[in-house]
């Protein structure tokens, strides 16, 4: 036996891949860290981001460390997270098997955007017993009709968790006939509520492609790099799980990143009562740790406004981050996100050509439509899935990248055409972000501050067009603006996660108007009353943590 080689020092991996970067760290057996590194996250190819992270990281190493020391790739995601606050998913078919129309609705599934749902007779009682015998024909029917054009299937019956049988059934029915994933709803959770269930094995199936597609990639990165260290997975509640079990259950990591978060913030402050802020390139997540341990929703994750069967970190999640798009909605008001769109500063680094056309907007006495907005083929080949009739020429349009989004799309189902290959990992949007702003305004830098500022002069001349009066007179005004919706935001969801602690105050729709209205005064220095002096002040300490973290707390 090797006994030098026995003796040596474990190392252990963690790997985070965001929307915007790929983080990586080592740390050795004594838990202290030894190297770190950051990529930029590839959508269209995660393993170009996973391999640039973990080269430079064992890059950093010393000289004497080999690739057996490794003991453990630990990985969290915020991919599962995006998707379902971004309503950007892979297109399913939902069988759900003896439901009523009253709760498919209930359920919530046929609003999720781009899913088919397919009523099947069948289901049992509460006592496990058939209800009706299951309709196999209309299950061979919806993988003919749909087996094609979607990429996962979700099953849900009457009463699975007392008796599975027509689940099962129809996953060998689907399978046979098609091959596609098939996520089974028994198999996510043993409680009663089969729409909740229903609903919670349709993200699933929505989230399979992704999380294979994420795996995959970290399986070729680690076989490149002669890693064979067994690899774990953050789930939503702060524990591990085999990789193997998050490819057939990927809605268990939904929450994966904030509860990495909120057990590294604990970890690296050593505070064992604390609120912590996580803000990345998509989302702000903000939970509450009290004696060393997050507070667990065992109720079920709420998920940009889905309620879901997965037990996870109690966390307020909203679709706010450094790569949230800035836009006007149909009032003409300034908001930013919830969806996430390349930085211009960035699209400008990697194709500098957008230049010219940024300068001819910011000169333009009338805009276009969809003024400031670009979309880019991303690498990787043609579509594996076949595309629609629009999609097919958008598509087509993009492949001189990048093109002006009004020279693509041309209308709203251009648009919606887009965004579908955007939502497949097929094309990239380009907008104004809160990136965008804190470059123009100095508290960002790496990027291209010219079209940051060309994109702040673009969005601050929609604005005047469509109000008639010059709210923004300068680049570094609309970007003010933009800091303080941030601030805003972001501050609204870490009051409502603290009021939610205390007993009664749990907030409720149509009771939080004084609340938006207090906390934007706040946010913008504004006084909300002549006679009150309005402060607020957390009672525990505040730990903000991700990238953009520096520009806003």
């Amino acid at each position: 036996m090797d006994r030098s080689r026995s003796a040596a020092p474990e190392i252990w991996i963690g790997l985070d891949t965001g929307g915007t970067f790929t983080d990586a760290v080592a740390l050795d057996g004594e838990q202290r860290v030894v190297a770190t590194a950051k990529a930029q996250t590839t959508h269209w190819n995660l393993s170009i981001g996973l391999g640039g992270a973990l080269r430079a990281l064992l890059g950093q190493l010393p000289a004497e460390v080999r690739r057996e020391q490794v003991a453990l790739v630990s990985v969290s995601t915020t991919l599962a997270t995006n998707a379902v606050v971004e309503h950007r998913f892979s297109p399913i078919c939902a069988l759900l098997i003896g439901f009523d129309e009253r709760m498919i609705e209930r359920s919530g599934v046929g609003r999720l955007r781009g899913g088919k749902v397919v009523r099947v007779n069948g289901g049992h009682e509460a006592t496990g017993e058939e209800s009706e015998p299951l309709d196999e024909s209309a299950i061979d029917a919806a993988v003919r009709e749909h087996g094609a054009t979607v990429e996962a299937f979700a099953v849900a019956a009457m009463f699975s968790v007392r008796n599975p049988a027509h689940e099962e059934r129809a996953r060998e029915r689907i399978r046979a006939g098609c091959g596609k994933p098939v996520t089974c709803s028994y198999e996510l959770s043993s409680k009663l509520d089969a729409p909740k269930r229903a609903l919670t094995a349709a993200l699933n199936a929505r989230l399979t492609p992704q999380i294979t597609h994420l795996l995959a990639a970290l399986g070729e990165v680690l076989s490149r790099e002669e890693i064979c260290a067994p690899v774990m997975i953050v789930k939503g509640d702060g524990t591990l799980m085999r990789a193997e079990m998050a490819r057939e259950y990927p809605v268990e990591t939904v929450l994966s990143g904030p509860a990495a978060s909120v057990v590294g913030a604990g970890f690296l402050s050593g505070l064992r009562d604390f609120a912590v802020s996580d803000m990345g390139g998509t989302t702000t997540d903000v939970a509450i740790v009290s004696g060393g341990q997050p507070l667990i929703r065992a109720e079920g994750a709420v998920i940009g406004g889905w309620r879901t069967m997965v037990e996870a970190i109690e966390v307020r999640t909203c679709g706010l981050g450094g790569d949230s798009e800035v836009h006007f909605d149909r009032e003409r008001r300034l908001r930013v996100g919830p969806r996430r769109a390349m930085p211009l500063s960035l699209l400008a680094v990697r194709h500098p050509e957008v230049l010219a056309e940024l300068r001819a907007l910011a000169e333009a006495a009338r805009l276009p439509l969809y003024a400031g907005h670009f979309a880019v083929r991303n690498p990787g080949g043609d579509p594996a899935a076949p595309l629609d009739r629009l999609e097919q020429r958008v598509w087509e349009a993009l492949a001189a990248s990048p093109r002006g989004l009004g020279e693509v799309a041309r209308s709203a189902q251009g648009v919606e055409a887009l965004r579908r290959l955007v939502d497949r990992g097929l094309a990239t949007h380009s907008a104004f972000t809160p990136s965008d702003a804190m470059h123009v305004l100095g508290r960002q830098h790496g990027w291209s501050v010219e079209a940051a500022r060309l994109g702040a002069v673009v969005l601050a001349t929609e604005e005047r067009n469509a109000s008639g009066s010059p709210v923004a007179e300068t680049p570094e005004a609309i970007c003010e603006r933009t800091y303080q919706l941030v601030v805003a935001e972001a501050t609204r969801v870490v009051l409502e996660s603290a009021l939610a602690q205390d007993p009664g105050i749990e907030p409720r729709a149509g009771h939080w108007g004084a609340l938006n209205s207090l906390v934007e005064d706040l946010a913008a220095g504004r006084p909300f009353s002549r006679l009150v002096d309005a402060r607020v002040r957390l009672a525990t300490p505040l730990i903000a943590v991700g990238a953009p973290v520096g520009a806003y707390y």
